[in-house]
Formats: C-alpha cells, structure tokens, sequence
C-alpha cells in the first residue's frame, strides 16, 4: 500500500475505517468474516447454481428433445437443425457485453432474475413450435435472453468477494453445468412419457415443463439474492462495514499523509472500455475458452445422439448420458478448490485439458463401443473442471469495474462462438461415429492448451517487470498495470 500525494492521475474516494482494522482483535475479525462468507455463499451460491443449471437445461435440452421426435415431428433436416442451434448462439453473444453493462445500473439479483423468468417463458414456447420457422425465432428469443446470465454471474461474484476466494465458488456454480447434463437426461426421460397427451408429444412436454420449472426459479431468485455488499440485507451494520472493507484490499488502494485510506473511484470512461477490448490476456483467454467450449457445447448437444450410436434405445441413452456428467462435477468442484487454494488458475487448466484431449483421441479411433463410452467419461473430466478457472482467471486480474465488466463480456462473447464449430462439425451424415469431427475438436483442445500456456507466461513476465520497478509509471493508475497489483497465474 503506498502513500498517494497527487490524486491527478485518478480520482480518489475516502474509504471509512472498517470495524476490522481499528477497533477489531484478530479472533473478532476472523469471527466476523467467517460469517461474513457463510451468509453470502448459503444466500447466494444455491441460487446463482440453479440458475445456472436452468441455463444450460435450457439451451440443450434441444439435443434431448432431438433423439425423442423433435426433427422428426417438425421435418427438420440435419442442416435445419443445426441452424436452429446456430441462431441460438449468434443472439446469446451479441447479448453478452450489453448485459454486463446493464447489470451496473440495475439490481444484479433483479436483472438476473428477470432474464431467467423471461427466458424460461420463451423456452416454453420452444414446445409449442410447429415448423422450422417458428423454433428458429424461439431460439434466436432464448439466445438473447440466456446471454446476459453467466458473464452476470462472474461479475456479480466479482463485487461480493475477493478475487482469490471466487475461483472456488464459481466451481461450484459451473459444476451445476455437468450436473445439468445429468438431471436433464434425468428429467427428460421421466417428462417424455407425459404425451401423448392434450394434442402434445412427449418430446415437447419436456420443453413446456422445463420452461415452467425456469419462471419459476427466476422470480424466486429476485427474492433470495442480495444486490450489492452494502445493501445484503442478511448482514448486521458491523458484518457490513468488514465485508466492503474486505474489497477494498483487492483494489489498487493507498494511503493519504494523514493515514486515511483512499481507493481510487470507477467513473464510466470510455478509455476503460477500449482497456478491455484490446487486451491481450483476454485474447488469450477468450480464444483457449472458445475452444473448450466448442468442445463442450457438441458434448452437450450432441452426447444423447453419440450415447444412443453406442446401441441403446432413444430412452436409454438419455440415462446412459448421466454418468459421465456425473464425474464432471466431482472433479471441477476439485479443480475450484486446487485453483483458489493455491491461488492459480492457467496450471489447472493445463493440468485438466489433456485428459479431455486423449478422450477425444481415443473416441476419434476406436470401433469398440465400450471404449467409446469410456472416452465420454474423459472427455467430460477435461472439460467441466477446466472451465471455471478461465472465467475468473480475467476477472480476478481486472481491478477496475468497467474494464472488468467488458472483459468478461468479452471473453464470453468469443468464446461462445465455439456454439457455431460444435453445431456444424458435427455432421449428421457423420452420426454417430463422428470422427472428423472428434479429430477437430481435439485440434483446438491442444491450440488451448498452448494458449494457456502463452498467458502463463506472460502474467509471469508482468509480474516480475513489476518486482523490477519497471512499471513505477503506472503507480495509482486505477489498474492493472498499477505496480502494487500482482496478476494471478
């Protein structure tokens, strides 16, 4: 923390002594913070993973939908389906930075909450679709909505905790995702046997249902969340003071001459904005995240279609799909807590993707089906746990909110354009061997892993430039280039 006599490079805010430093012992400020954190992850984490959950059940139980009659029922090609995937992700990006911008002004637990009912509403009606022109608008409607939840998540968890203790939380968030694959196979196989009913076929109650379930979980989300540190209405005043005291450590913050603490103030500047475009750690990490999750999405998309080439019935692949899901989410909890224990996240990712990239070797080469349905449990095991490590591998070196905010929108907007390569790579004339496809996929597993491993390098190189005092010129500058903020690997 370093003293701060000229204010001119940025403007400054007057920082209140916390409760924690002055009038505090050490048992009662390690007693409040405790609680502190109990009360913001049992109000908070449920919620923001099952709205996570929906989010993903959402947007692929289209695959489940997929092996139950939807392209029959609705005379979809295979080109034709894929379009309906593909229009889905084109609006779900351009919503990303937008949203993320908005999420400032308004309440994040009402504009979480609200994008959730909504989206569920328009899900809903995907199960009432009768041509390819009318899913095509539902998805393109779903996409614009869904695209605002997860860079919401990363930047709400950004203003609630301190950037070395979201790695964790996040994980468990993302874990709902593998979760979501196995519930929703779950779900999806006990909703079919509702139809025929009411004029409606088994696969568009799994829609209807799942939409309704959606509504509801985002109206109960604007009642659980809290909308900003000091405005959780959960925390007594004394709990209030140590837990935004407990952000200001994580700010570029300085000393007065008088002693006060002074923290340098997040005016909307467009300068912040370009900060975050033209950045290279997040090129980096939004081109490795773009390859994970074309990845991802053809696993989720797709694995129902995979699962059922292995031999089994339309039904039974939707429970065949569940366990490898179910692995996934064990391991990327594991791979949360390593990355915020030892407060890394590049040596995570690196240590999880080839496990994804030998599945996708052995899937892309053998004829044995057994073994095929054991590469999906390491292509899953790669996959989910390497995840939640670049989510907040940007924000945690982001100190400025608007910078913050456009680099994760960012990041996410590119790296969820891997929705267009898993949408048309697999090709439905390939199904169910898949293996150019697979082969391809794994190609970009690899560029991400080397990805990963420039960035590495380069934080590292950063942070000893500023060790040096070769970056004195940025002292007080209000982010990250500031010498006194060190980047997280």
């Amino acid at each position: 923390m370093s003293h701060i006599e000229d204010t001119g490079k940025a403007e400054l805010n007057h920082v209140d002594h916390a409760p924690s430093e002055d009038l505090l012992s050490g048992d009662d400020e390690a007693r409040i913070t405790k609680s502190v954190l109990w009360k913001l992850d049992t109000r908070m984490l449920p919620m923001l993973a099952v709205l996570f959950l929906f989010s993903f059940l959402d947007r692929t139980n289209i695959g489940n939908a997929k092996v139950l009659g939807l392209t029959t029922d609705l005379h979809l090609t295979g080109a034709q389906y894929a379009n309906c995937l593909a229009i889905f992700f084109a609006f779900y990006i351009a919503s990303e930075v937008p949203s993320n911008l908005v999420l400032k002004k308004i309440s994040p637990r009402i504009w979480l909450g609200f994008l959730t009912a909504i989206w569920g509403v328009i899900g809903m009606c995907m199960g009432f679709a009768r041509s390819y022109t009318g899913l095509m608008v539902v998805r393109a409607f779903l996409g614009t909505t869904e695209g605002g939840l997860l860079p919401g998540i990363v930047l709400f968890l950004s203003m609630m905790y301190k950037r070395s203790e979201i790695g964790f939380r996040l994980g468990l968030i993302y874990s709902s995702a593998s979760l979501s694959g196995a519930f929703g196979g779950l779900l999806a196989t006990g909703l079919y046997h509702i139809g025929p009913r009411g004029g409606l076929e088994g696969w568009r109650w799994i829609l209807i249902i799942e939409g309704i379930m959606t509504v509801l979980v985002g109206l109960i989300a604007i009642l659980v969340l809290p909308s900003t540190i000091d405005k959780a209405r959960f925390f007594t005043p004394e709990e209030r003071r140590v837990a935004a005291s407990r952000l200001v450590a994580d700010r570029p913050v300085g000393l007065t001459n008088t002693g006060e603490i002074v923290v340098l103030s997040e005016p909307f500047e467009w300068k912040r904005v370009w900060m975050g475009v033209f950045s290279v750690k997040t090129w980096l990490s939004a081109l490795a995240y773009l390859a994970i999750l074309t990845a991802l999405y053809s696993f989720g998309l797709f694995v129902p279609t995979i699962v059922q080439g292995l031999g089994y019935t339309a039904v039974r692949a939707q429970l065949f799909s569940v366990p490898p899901y179910a692995v996934a989410a064990v391991l990327t909890v594991i791979a949360a807590y390593v990355s915020d224990r030892y407060k890394t996240r590049g040596p995570v990712m690196l240590a999880f993707l080839p496990i994804s990239i030998v599945g996708y070797g052995i899937i892309s080469h053998t004829t044995n089906l057994h073994v095929k349905y054991g590469a999906l449990f390491l292509m899953a095991a790669g996959l989910y746990p390497s995840v939640p490590p670049v989510l907040v591998w940007v924000s945690g070196n982001t100190p400025n909110h608007w910078t913050r905010a456009v680099a994760i929108g960012l990041q996410l907007a590119v790296a969820n354009c891997g929705g267009f390569p898993a949408t048309f790579v697999y090709k439905s004339s390939e199904s169910p061997v898949y293996k150019e496809a697979h082969t391809i996929v794994m190609g970009m597993l690899i560029a991400a892993w080397v990805l990963v491993a420039v960035k590495c390098a380069y934080l590292i190189y950063q942070n000893k430039q500023k060790e040096a005092g070769k970056r004195e010129q940025f002292r007080g500058c209000g982010d990250d280039r500031d010498p006194e903020f060190k980047y997280i690997i």
